[in-house]
């Protein structure tokens, strides 16, 4: 029996070495081969697209055409033909206004008129009969001739004057009348009839009334700089009003102003609104939906195939199974993905999650 032990428990030492052995030379083959020990990561091959995506915006509504009404020369209000929302027509008087120092001025400039004009005519003839008289030789001295000829010049030069001065008031008289400059609404009214306006003091405060074109409206939107690259000139929006629920209404870009805003960095965009229906008022505020499409194709991946650090954003490509770090861009992000912009292939593998422990040069299996 002790035999048969001993022969048993030397099998078994033999095989527990030849065991051992064996486990030892396959984590020796395993650090020695080191594609065994490289990590296995996710790959993907981006691809180029034009990302899409919409944003709201708030902007404001006014009239294509507005102006404030204010009067030229002091004076009294002495008839209102319109009042708040009346419609008017290019040309249509719309106040009438009084001034009687105007009238007083103007029979002053009448009187200096005539006068001058008598004086000029009596030294035109003067200056005529000489100079008839002047071809008979030694009738007229040369020196008395030019005297009479100044003499004629400088009445002649005073009796336009005059006429100027006349003209003047007659045009100050012109603007006693307040007539509609283009068709609209009256959108406000400040004074009422005997009120007194004028170009400075207590009645310039306010405009006499404000005139709003409301069949055609403009929508100002303030876009900010980020954004501004994906507009053009009369590309169709969309946009909706508060007071109106339920209801879209659509207008086309008619202007750029070409330029940011030093505040906002924001570029102002103007929208051409017909407003036939006259739903929509000036002073409204309006939701615009800017469709933001990419005008070229750009690369876009997942969002974690990027990863940002102290020295900027990166992915992470495999090239001959050897990791590389590529600086890029970002873009716009949208549900997941992301624009990318950098030193990109079109066959360039990339680590779906990157992470900052990934160095480069490491294996890929």
């Amino acid at each position: 029996m002790k035999n048969n032990l001993f022969k048993i428990l030397s099998i078994a030492g033999l095989i527990a070495s030849l065991t051992g052995c064996h486990s030892a030379a396959e984590e020796n083959a395993k650090k020695e081969s080191p594609e065994a020990a490289a990590p296995a990561m996710e790959t993907f091959v981006p691809t180029k697209q034009k990302l899409t995506n919409k944003m709201q915006i708030p902007g404001e509504i006014t009239g294509f055409q507005q102006v404030e009404i204010y009067a030229k020369v002091s004076s009294y209000v002495k008839s209102l033909n319109v009042d708040i929302g009346s419609k008017v027509h290019a040309g249509q008087l719309l106040a009438v206004l009084e001034a009687p120092e105007l009238s007083s001025q103007l029979s002053a400039a009448k009187s200096r008129l005539k006068s001058q004009e008598a004086v000029y005519m009596a030294t035109k003839s003067t200056y005529d009969r000489l100079f008839e008289t002047s071809k008979v030789e030694g009738t007229v001295a040369r020196l008395d001739l030019e005297v009479a000829e100044s003499k004629k010049n400088a009445d002649f030069a005073q009796y336009q004057a005059a006429k100027s001065a006349y003209a003047e008031v007659q045009n100050l008289l012109n603007y006693l009348e307040i007539r509609a400059p283009f068709d609209g609404v009256i959108a406000t009214r400040n004074v009422n009839q005997g009120a007194y306006v004028g170009p400075a003091g207590r009645g310039s405060e306010m405009p006499i009334m404000t005139i709003q074109q409301q069949r055609k409206l403009r929508l100002a939107v303030a876009v900010p700089e980020q954004y501004s690259g994906f507009l053009t000139e009369n590309q169709p929006l969309q946009f909706t009003v508060k007071s109106l629920p339920g209801q879209t209404f659509s207008g086309k870009i008619a202007r750029k102003s070409g330029a940011l805003d030093s505040r906002l960095r924001s570029e102002r965009v103007e929208i051409d609104i017909n407003n036939t229906d006259n739903k929509l008022l000036p002073g409204m505020v309006a939701e615009v939906e800017l469709p933001l499409t990419s005008q070229d194709s750009t690369f876009v991946v997942p969002k974690s195939a990027v990863f940002t650090s102290g020295e900027g954003s990166f992915v992470i490509a495999v090239v001959s199974n050897k990791t590389q770090r590529i600086p890029v861009q970002k873009g716009r992000s949208i549900d997941g993905q992301i624009e990318i912009f950098g030193d990109l292939k079109q066959d360039t593998k990339l680590v779906s999650k990157a992470d900052e422990e990934i160095i480069d040069g490491t294996s890929v299996k």
